[in-house]
């Protein structure tokens, strides 16, 4: 790390803390030619590689964003879908890849959504996963039920 006053390219490490819930590093630095002090924030980034080949950053938001409609008049909150949005970020984050696919990131989402709410789930997997036809609602029904999860008849709405 340069010093940002004498521009020396080295420096030592302080101290070293933890920040925002261990998404990034706090780090006190001196350096040892002019002994002065400063502070860095190092973070890990995550960078989404669309289908386009266009790059952007990971956004917890655009994943709130993509499940809300699939969450459209079911009981599932904003929060519900902030800590749905975390744990995508957090099971991608655990591949230890700097840069993932768009379609990854779906694939990703799909798992929590399923626990979600299994409505919601076959909403988003309908688009995310190119169903064609209503054999294919079929086949991720029967999957629902053979997994142990039985899909509450229409009007039931036990909330």
């Amino acid at each position: 790390m340069h010093c940002p006053f004498c521009h020396n390219t080295d420096s030592r490490v302080i101290d070293s803390r933890s920040l925002d819930e261990g998404q990034a590093i706090r780090r006190r630095r001196e350096c040892p030619v002019c002994k002065r002090r400063f502070t860095t924030t190092e973070t890990a980034s995550l960078v989404v590689v669309k289908r386009s080949g266009v790059t952007e950053p990971f956004s917890r938001e655009k994943i709130i964003d993509g499940v809300l409609k699939a969450c459209q008049n079911r009981p599932v909150t904003r929060d519900d879908l902030a800590v749905l949005a975390s744990q995508v970020e957090e099971n991608v984050r655990a591949t230890g890849a700097a840069h993932i696919n768009s379609d990854d990131i779906g694939r990703a989402i799909l798992g929590p959504l399923r626990e979600l709410d299994q409505i919601a789930y076959l909403r988003f997997a309908s688009v995310y996963l190119n169903f064609e036809d209503l054999d294919d609602f079929q086949a991720a029904i029967e999957e629902l039920k053979e997994s142990g999860g039985e899909l509450a008849p229409a009007g039931d709405s036990e909330q």
